[in-house]
């Protein structure tokens, strides 16, 4: 006995395959977007949680059995000297996101403990005084780190009870590329100011209050 295939069932098939066909790039364009966006999410988190704990560090170092003073906040190499608050972020970056070393990179890092020539840590007066602040550029396991400045705008705000508290602050400017790169795939980054195209730049930051000097 033999069978035929009628005519309907070859074409419902057909039907099938196109509309595969027409469906499959829809599909990995939504898929692709999904991926960047998660990993949107996921710097996010990883710089946050970078900047706070950096932030908390800048502060309790004198209040811990292993230190007796604040730790510095910026350092030339965080192989030799990795106890200063900017080889702590990049050290929570390394691993963590993509290229922490991308000199379009920087660390700030305001703290009563940046002394300038004069062996001050803070400048302004009463309830104007700040921390004194240094920018630092990644560059391998490297830092270049300005000398103790006074914070450029935006400055770190005065802690309300200036000059028995101080408020240290750590900002954190970090620019990447999202994994797979064209805007089609980006589509859902575009409506954020700090993306363009298959780059975004995320500027994140902490304070939290420390002992005035």
């Amino acid at each position: 006995m033999k069978f035929h295939r009628s005519n309907e069932a070859r074409g419902s098939r057909g039907q099938s395959l196109v509309e595969t066909a027409l469906m499959l790039p829809l599909l990995l364009l939504l898929i692709l977007n999904v991926v960047n966006l998660a990993y949107f999410f996921l710097v996010i988190v990883n710089l946050s949680g970078a900047v706070r704990t950096s932030a908390l560090y800048s502060i309790e170092g004198s209040y811990t059995p292993y230190a007796n003073n604040q730790p510095p906040a910026g350092g030339s190499n965080c192989s030799t000297s990795p106890n200063t608050v900017a080889c702590l972020v990049f050290q929570d970056l390394t691993g963590a996101v993509w290229n922490p070393t991308n000199r379009n990179n920087s660390i700030r890092v305001c703290s009563n403990s940046n002394i300038n020539a004069s062996g001050q840590g803070t400048t302004g007066t009463g309830s104007g005084q700040v921390s004194l602040c240094q920018t630092c550029t990644p560059s391998g396991t490297s830092l270049s780190c300005t000398a103790p400045l006074p914070g450029s705008a935006p400055g770190p705000s005065a802690d309300p009870e200036a000059p028995n508290f101080v408020a240290n602050e750590v900002t954190i400017n970090y620019q990447f590329n999202t994994l797979i790169p064209g805007t089609i795939f980006n589509a859902a980054l575009q409506s954020i100011p700090s993306c363009s195209g298959s780059t975004c730049t995320f500027t994140r930051k902490s304070a939290m209050r420390s002992m005035g000097p």
